[in-house]
């Protein structure tokens, strides 16, 4: 008994160990992203209200256009860790490369479609005919680094799938910083306004994407791996990356008939929204720091047969999620009286955000789950899964969330009606985890 509690210890200590390598320089990476857009916020609001407007109805479009690809980090990661795992370095960077094919494939459809339906988009948007132009200017531009936004998302899954979580974050940190310096020069320094900045945002998202594409490259001649585009491996990725962009698509669905039942309840409770959701998306970084690694390890595990290590790596992580998230709640709490006077100082927008933010913290600890095990099932390939569950989350969201208006149940209600959706993915996520028929063994997910 001593032994085997003695063994476990370790095995934990390790898998703590290993989690904390890759999570932290993970949530680095992933805090350095939304800085893009506050850099370019701050730098053109002093430009005047329409620029500043423009840009926010762009970068609303520009974010959409790409947050749907985001299966191109999940799918790659998920592939190339298994490969790892059965010891084919080759094959792994091999079948990362046809990742980062397919994201130049798609980047160049959605510019394409960017380029020309800009001005329609804006339109949709409802831009008023002061800030319209500024937004049509800075999408059109901004298009042409979509393939480089992809192949970053693509070659990032390479790298976490290899191990990797500490280059994405020195990549990510020099592209912020280059794009905060471009912008300056460009928008003031050449005089070149709202253009300016999208133009120095397109040059530091492709400089960043060379960044990737070269460590790639040397990865793929190390091992001797080709990178030529293969249409047969493309064409799989394409098919993996399907289930994980119909889960995506629901899950923004879900957050999308958030925020519209929130505007029907009065500009008060929208205004409130609007933070709740700024920051319960902001604690979600540091949960999905925890998602990445588990994608990393977990298809590393099944890949070189081991499915008790990733039985044994999932509960770790499932305990780190638990108290991750309760810490998480419980700074919620106590920082309240520091950051709410950051956001707004209209009261009334504060009674409808406090008890709405005691909700969020209490959510917590469910989230910490669903965000991990959401990464266990992705690094296990277990895609149509998550497809099939997020498809059942969003069904039982939406009349609950719809009925929030009818009831009087204001933002507070809303938020409840949240959590109660995070509690049914994290009850769907639970029962597949229990299940073990995510632990398909082997190189390639039969």
């Amino acid at each position: 008994m001593g032994q085997a509690t003695t063994s476990a210890r370790q095995r934990a200590r390790r898998h703590d160990r290993e989690i904390i390598a890759l999570a932290v320089p993970a949530f680095g990476a992933l805090v350095a992203e939304p800085l893009f857009v506050m850099a370019d916020s701050a730098i053109v609001g002093h430009l005047g209200t329409p620029q500043l407007a423009g840009l926010g109805v762009a970068a609303a479009l520009l974010a959409t256009a790409v947050s749907v690809f985001v299966f191109l980090a999940y799918a790659t990661t998920a592939a190339v860790s298994r490969r790892v795992g059965a010891g084919e370095l080759g094959a792994a960077i091999r079948q990362g490369m046809d990742g980062i094919w397919l994201a130049l494939v798609l980047g160049a459809t959605v510019a394409g479609l960017l380029l020309a339906a800009a001005p329609a988009l804006v339109g949709l948007f409802g831009a008023s005919p002061a800030a319209a132009p500024h937004a049509t200017t800075y999408l059109r531009i901004s298009a042409l680094g979509i393939p480089a936004m992809l192949v970053v998302l693509a070659a990032t899954g390479v790298l976490r799938g290899l191990q990797d979580t500490r280059t994405p974050l020195y990549v990510a940190v020099g592209g912020f910083a280059a794009n905060a310096a471009l912008n300056l020069a460009l928008v003031y320094g050449a005089g070149l306004g709202i253009a300016g900045s999208a133009w120095g945002t397109v040059i530091a998202q492709n400089a960043m994407a060379a960044a990737y594409l070269a460590v790639v490259v040397r990865g793929a001649r190390r091992h001797r791996a080709s990178l030529r585009p293969d249409p047969a491996g493309i064409r799989a990725c394409a098919r993996a990356g399907v289930p994980l962009l119909v889960r995506t698509l629901s899950l923004r669905a879900v957050l999308m008939t958030a925020t519209a039942v929130a505007a029907r309840l009065g500009d008060t409770d929208i205004a409130a929204h609007q933070i709740v959701l700024t920051l319960w998306s902001l604690l979600a970084f540091a949960l999905d720091a925890i998602a990445i690694a588990g994608q990393a390890i977990i298809g590393r595990c099944l890949g070189a047969a081991d499915p008790e290590g990733a039985r044994a790596a999932c509960r770790r992580m499932v305990q780190w999620g638990i108290a991750s998230g309760v810490v998480l709640g419980a700074l919620v709490v106590a920082a309240r009286p520091l950051f709410v006077p950051l956001f707004t100082s209209d009261a009334a927008v504060r009674d409808a955000l406090l008890p709405a933010l005691l909700v969020v913290a209490l959510g917590q600890p469910v989230a910490g789950v669903v965000f991990v095990l959401d990464g266990v099932l992705m690094g296990a390939g277990d895609g149509s899964y998550l497809a099939w569950a997020m498809l059942l989350v969003l069904a039982v969201f939406a009349p609950v969330a719809l009925l929030v208006p009818h009831l009087g149940g204001g933002l507070t209600a809303l938020w409840w009606a949240m959590t109660l959706m995070m509690t049914v993915r994290m009850t769907t996520l639970w029962l597949r985890a229990r299940s073990g028929r995510w632990l398909v063994t082997g190189a390639v997910r039969a």
